[in-house]
Parts: structure tokens; sequence; C-alpha cells
């Protein structure tokens, strides 16, 4: 029997029972569309990570607070905490020295703490983060409407506040200009000055979702911003090194000042504290989101090692059915191979059918997940695709190797036989 024949034989066969080759195929469909569904999303996760690290600039140091614990996966519970810091306002004076630190071009301290705003009956839970006036410079995020905080507020611990747009939008109608405005942080009004730019959200931070006033005000007049010793503290310290190729340089030498700072002598000395570069971060995250791809990719697998079972239960059964079929094309001179070759097309023609559907389904879901979520653009790769079609075919052939060869060895007396 030449190969189009076997073909058209398993063709017929599966046409017999359209009903039970959909619910057959069913498993394979989901598998296929849940793989590369799954899969574009965990890329498209890794891709938003890159371009937001590439965003915050190549030459940023973060100074934390405490040694890294592996069990802290948010970036931004990691910077944002209202624990108590080993990090004070003398350390980032300390670091903003050129002298002690000759390759960081600037120094940014802040001081973050969750309040509650109020402007007329709006009002919202955010982030409060107080910072000075060199902010800007070292994060590269600018107001787009009045001013920042200033040297003058920061002596004269000022009332004074600047919205990040997620505020701005919570507290204000659209339009409205809130410059000279009043709010309240915690029941103190505090003067609008000015609105920051808009950016990006991401796991790192959103900094659209903060107000930021004077430091000195945030740590007095706000909340309780002093250690047991009486010193200011800080939640995080931001350092702009002068070039990326100095990056490593400013590290070193932050390192070694407040090592020396906190008494850390000894080389066994454990740092209270933590520096992590652009490049660690991104490291980290980058990590994390391959793993979650993996994670996303797995347990898609599952729905089409399900789908496959499907597949091998539904031949055996289909073997059973036509066991006196197959005894009397033996019987007119059908060889092992032409049984063997009927069946395992009849898989191959199920799972791959099955994987082409899924293929569909899995493009179309990936489109309109892209459409319907904001900010995360998926990444839907020919590689992707590639993967779940020989994904489908290996299937069909893995899980119909069994019941092509238990058909093919059917003896053809006893097959004729078989009511």
């Amino acid at each position: 029997m030449s190969l189009i024949e076997s073909v058209a034989v398993a063709l017929r066969a599966l046409a017999t029972n359209k009903m039970r080759s959909g619910l057959t195929m069913l498993g394979i469909i989901i598998g296929i569309s849940a793989v590369i569904i799954l899969v574009s999303v965990g890329q498209g996760v890794q891709t938003v990570v890159s371009e937001q690290m590439e965003s915050i600039g190549s030459n940023l140091i973060f100074v934390m607070p405490g040694e890294l614990e592996a069990s802290r996966t948010s970036v931004q519970t990691m910077l944002r905490s209202v624990n108590i810091s080993t990090l004070t306002y003398g350390d980032a004076l300390a670091l903003a020295d050129r002298i002690n630190a000759p390759d960081l071009a600037g120094i940014a301290p802040e001081f973050v703490a969750n309040a509650t705003v109020v402007f007329g009956n709006q009002n919202a839970q955010t982030s409060v983060a107080g910072v000075t006036p060199s902010y800007p410079d070292v994060r590269d995020f600018y107001p787009v409407m009045g001013s920042f905080v200033s040297d003058e507020d920061v002596r004269s611990r000022a009332r004074v506040a600047a919205l990040g747009q997620s505020v701005l939008e919570e507290l204000f109608p659209p339009g409205a200009n809130p410059i000279g405005q009043t709010v309240k942080i915690n029941r103190v009004p505090f003067r609008i000055i000015g609105v920051m730019e808009e950016k990006g959200v991401s796991s790192f931070s959103d900094d659209n979702d903060v107000i930021f006033v004077p430091l000195s005000t945030a740590q007095t007049r706000l909340f309780s911003g002093r250690d047991l010793s009486g010193d200011y503290t800080v939640s995080v310290i931001y350092g702009k090194a002068v070039d990326e190729s100095r990056v490593e340089a400013a590290r070193d030498q932050i390192v070694r000042l407040l090592r020396q700072r906190h008494g850390l002598i000894y080389s066994t000395d454990e740092s209270d504290f933590t520096v992590l570069t652009q490049k660690d971060v991104g490291e980290v995250l980058q990590s994390l989101t391959a793993i979650l791809t993996v994670f996303l990719g797995l347990i898609a697998a599952v729905s089409l090692l399900v789908g496959g079972i499907g597949i091998m239960n539904i031949m055996l059964v289909s073997v059973t059915e036509r066991t006196r079929e197959i005894g009397i094309r033996k019987a007119v001179g059908a060889k092992r191979r032409d049984i063997l070759l009927q069946f395992l097309i009849e898989a191959t023609v199920l799972s791959l059918l099955g994987g082409l559907i899924g293929i569909a389904i899995g493009v179309s879901g990936t489109v309109s997940v892209s459409t319907s979520v904001e900010d995360l653009t998926l990444h839907l790769s020919a590689s992707t695709i590639l993967l779940a079609t020989g994904f489908s075919m290996a299937v069909g052939l893995f899980f119909g190797i069994y019941p092509a060869v238990r058909a093919s060895r059917l003896n053809p007396i006893d097959a004729l036989r078989y009511e």
C-alpha cells in the first residue's frame, strides 16, 4: 500500500468518528495554544524588563540598607522599605564629596514611607519620598510642570511637594492645574510646586505613584527619620557614576567609604549595606523572568502531555474496535508496516491538525492579550510557533507508536475471529 493510500484510509477512519476525533484533538489544541500564549507572555515580560532597565541608565548605582536577602524578590520592596535603615544622611553627604568618591558624578538620598494624601474630598494611599535637589539629575527624572525641591526647601524644612502622574490623576480632575494647590499628607498641609514627568511602571518601582517632598521635611515633620544614635536615616542612596566604564570603580569607592564610616574594619565583618549596579539588578530581574518563562512553558507542556495521553487512549480504542478490519486487511495481503503506518498516520493527523488549530488560537490569543494589556507587548517569535508545531507532531508520533505496533502485531486468524 502506498503512502497516499495509507493517508486516505487514515482520513476516512478519522472522518467516521468526527466527534471523537474532535474531542481527541481538543487536548492538543489547548496545549499548543497555551504554549504559544504563555511562552509569549514570558518573553514579553523579559523584553519589558530589559527596556525598563536600559531606561534608568547604565551608570546608576543603588546603595541599600542591610544585606540583600534572597527571599526579597521584589526590588521595589528592597529599595522602598520602611524597616530600620543602616544608612544615614551623613553617609550620603560623605559620598557626595568628590574627594571620597571621585568616580561618582552625583548622589541622591531618599527617605520613603507610605502615607495618606487628601485633596478636597479625594484621597489616595501612596508613597512619600523625601529627596534632595540632586534627585532629578541622578535619576533622570524631571518635572514637566512647575519646579522641584530646592536647597532652600531642604534647609527650611518647607512643606512643598511635587506630584507623580498617578497621584495627580487620583486627586485632581483631568486638565486641572495643581500648582499652588494645598494637599494634606498625613494631615499636614503641603503646597504643590510641581508635577513630575510620566515614567513607565515596572517591577523595579512605580515612580508615578509617589509624592516628592524635601528630605528634611519627610524625616522631621512627617515621619520619624532618626536611628537610635539620633542620626537621620535614609531608605536608599542613589549614585550616578561619571561614566559607564567607571561604575565598578565607583562601587568599590562606595563600599570602602561606607565600611570605614560604619566601623567595619576587618574583612570578616559583614557589611550592613548592599551596593548594586544597574547591571546587577538587571541580571536578577532577567533571571527571574527567565524562570517565569520556563515555568509557564512547563505548565503548558502538561496540557500537551494530557492531550497526548488522550490520543493514545483513543487509538487503543480504535485498534480494539477495528480488530476484524485489521484481520481482513492482513488476510488479503497487508503487511505489518502497512498497518503500522496507517495507525501512525491517524495519530499524527490528529496531533498535527490539533496543533495547527492550536497555533491559530495561540496567535490570536497572543495578539488579544498584547492589545488588551497596557505596557505589555508580547513577543511572538517564529521559533515559538515552530517549537509548538514540532511538539504537536512529536506528541502524535510518540503516543501513537504503541497503539500502531499493537495493531500491526495482531494475528490475522485471531483478528478475523474477533467479535
